[in-house]
């Protein structure tokens, strides 16, 4: 079967580099360099639609709903990798946050031939997790038309769920098909058809934005400091000690004594330090305001005045 790639943005020559292998090293890094500087404007162009995107996973979230990526090649890999950092830094279960590739696993560390292809697959895949009307799927394809990703955004069309399409090419057959169209449109890439380049960077910053974003939304963020960041290495205890001096402005001894009393969990933690409170308290309080630290502070402090 022939495609047409002549319509697709991400598949034009960029002018800026036609001549880029006639060009010394520091000159050929320049045009990448130029070419790069575009794409955070790109993103910018489109902030109200990822904002709608972010609402609609905070409120499935609060319904205990997942994020499901779902991407084939880079675009799956950088669904994969988005999902893989939720955990360790915002001390989710790692069900909440799911990355599939066409593939499997497999793919991740190569590429699995004709994978993309099998439109089929991307329902199986979703089927596989059971995914639900409660879920939301963003399918991740520069191009916006692989058939592995148009598959599953049918499926989860077909369950009632919300859906997004990732995508950097206007008017593609995936924004058409979800609710929400996410589309940088970063213009032809320094090397034609190189997607994980321009297209790629694009991917990613948005992908941070919709978890960093969904993330704040659900309380997981005291001022910009990550309170349920997981203690999983020796960097990430310096990092839970610095996190509550810097939020409840203690000592170094007092941080650790706090955290020490609540089991290492830093916004408990931080918690105690500022409302004066010990463990079980604090985390009585979290959990009846959903683990926002200012809701749970200010009824302590409504409750002790």
């Amino acid at each position: 079967m022939k495609i047409d790639l002549s319509a697709l943005t991400t598949e034009g020559r960029n002018a800026a580099s036609t001549d880029i292998d006639r060009l010394s090293t520091l000159e050929m890094l320049t045009v990448i360099n130029q070419e790069d500087k575009k794409v955070a404007l790109a993103v910018e162009a489109i902030l109200p639609a990822i904002a709608c995107a972010v609402d609609a996973i905070v409120a499935a979230f609060a319904q205990g709903g997942r994020l499901i990526y779902c991407g084939a090649g880079t675009s799956g890999r950088l669904g994969i990798l988005d999902a893989s950092e939720c955990p360790p830094t915002f001390g989710t279960p790692r069900s909440q946050v799911v990355g599939l590739i066409a593939g499997g696993h497999q793919a991740i560390l190569q590429a699995v031939e004709n994978a993309e292809d099998n439109q089929q697959q991307g329902a199986q895949d979703l089927i596989d997790i059971g995914f639900s009307r409660h879920d939301v799927l963003v399918g991740i394809a520069a191009s916006g038309r692989t058939p592995y990703v148009l598959g599953a955004l049918e499926y989860a069309n077909a369950t009632g769920a919300v859906t997004a399409a990732l995508s950097c090419n206007p008017h593609s057959p995936m924004a058409q098909l979800a609710q929400i169209a996410l589309t940088p449109v970063v213009g032809p890439e320094v090397i034609t058809g190189s997607s994980r380049m321009k297209a790629g960077t694009a991917q990613k910053l948005v992908l941070n934005m919709l978890t960093t974003g969904a993330m704040i939304r659900s309380g997981k963020v005291y001022g910009n400091l990550m309170v349920d960041v997981e203690a999983t290495n020796q960097k990430l205890v310096q990092r839970q000690i610095d996190i509550v001096m810097q939020a409840s402005d203690c000592s170094a001894d007092e941080a650790r004594a706090a955290l020490d009393a609540c089991g290492g969990h830093c916004k408990t933690a931080i918690l105690m330090r500022l409302a004066d409170l010990n463990a079980a308290a604090a985390q009585a309080l979290l959990a009846v305001h959903k683990g926002f630290i200012r809701q749970a502070l200010q009824a302590a402090t409504h409750f002790s005045g």
